[in-house]
């Protein structure tokens, strides 16, 4: 066994979970398929850019920022538009939020244009050498990067008052409104909390795939295959997911073709809607889960 495919698989595994996480947590707790995810995860990544290559801003502290501008956009489509349409049904739900990823791609390409462009700062050559695995610094840094915003994600959810009423609010709206929860505003934060998760993955992502308008729609798919394969709503699943995604894309670029590495998203999407359509963590009647 080559480690050194294994690692590669872990590291890019744990961006796939944290892009995943905000599509699990919308719809384990509001139980949507949102499609806008993708360009709120190109937001992100151009957030990162831009603050590199104009001002010099390193980019890990750019995460905050793209995680304050992503929330109040979420916070404020979710406000004015998804919940105006949020009685309608699962499939206009759907078409609006494909409306919304079409809408801010285009925006993006009309301001930035199609060019691709990459955020490579002066330590992104480096890396260290183990046992004969490289691991390059700035990949081992977006692992650790990933796994801490899901620890702290986590923690918000489980350990704080907030956290709690999204929790309540996942398991039975009509139950926590009726003990006083704003189950409106919590809708609002709770969308506003995924948008801000996938942005931060973007600005990570950003600093080792090229960016461009179309990036968030290559991930996009990663993001419902892995959300699947760990559970709708499960946080913890989606972690597990993305690196069991990245594992596999891994083993079969090095040791099958390349070519197939995309395909193998599609595979073990099939596989697990037949043989556990809950997925690995999810549970058949709870939103959020740990």
């Amino acid at each position: 066994m080559d480690w050194q495919v294994i690692i590669n698989g872990l590291l890019l595994g744990g961006l796939y979970g944290l892009a995943a996480i905000g599509f699990s947590l919308i719809w384990g707790v509001m139980n949507i398929v949102d499609l806008a995810q993708g360009a709120y995860l190109t937001l992100g990544a151009y957030i990162t850019f831009w603050l590199f290559n104009l001002w010099g801003v390193d980019p890990f502290l750019t995460l905050p920022i793209s995680a304050l501008v992503l929330f109040g956009l979420g916070y404020l489509i979710e406000s004015q538009i998804i919940k105006r349409v949020l009685r309608y049904g699962l499939v206009m739900m759907l078409v609006v939020t494909y409306g919304l990823n079409l809408l801010l791609q285009n925006a993006m390409l009309v301001a930035w244009s199609a060019d691709y462009r990459s955020v490579t700062p002066a330590y992104s050559g480096a890396g260290l050498v183990i046992g004969g695995a490289s691991i390059p610094y700035i990949r081992l840094a977006l692992f650790i990067a990933a796994l801490l915003l899901v620890g702290l994600l986590t923690f918000f959810l489980s350990r704080t008052r907030m956290g709690n009423a999204i929790r309540a609010t996942s398991l039975n709206r009509l139950a926590a409104s009726f003990v006083g929860v704003r189950t409106d505003f919590i809708y609002a934060l709770t969308y506003g909390l995924a948008a801000a998760t996938v942005g931060m993955a973007g600005s990570l992502i950003s600093m080792v795939y090229t960016v461009s308008p179309s990036l968030g729609g290559t991930f996009m798919t990663k993001i419902f295959v892995v959300t699947v394969l760990g559970g709708f709503g499960s946080i913890s699943g989606a972690v597990v997911g993305g690196l069991i995604l990245g594992v596999t894309e891994a083993l079969t670029a090095s040791y099958v073709a390349p070519g197939l590495m995309n395909a193998v998203s599609f595979i073990m999407l099939v596989l697990i809607l037949i043989f556990r359509p809950q997925g690995l963590f999810g549970k058949q009647f709870y939103g959020v889960t740990n």
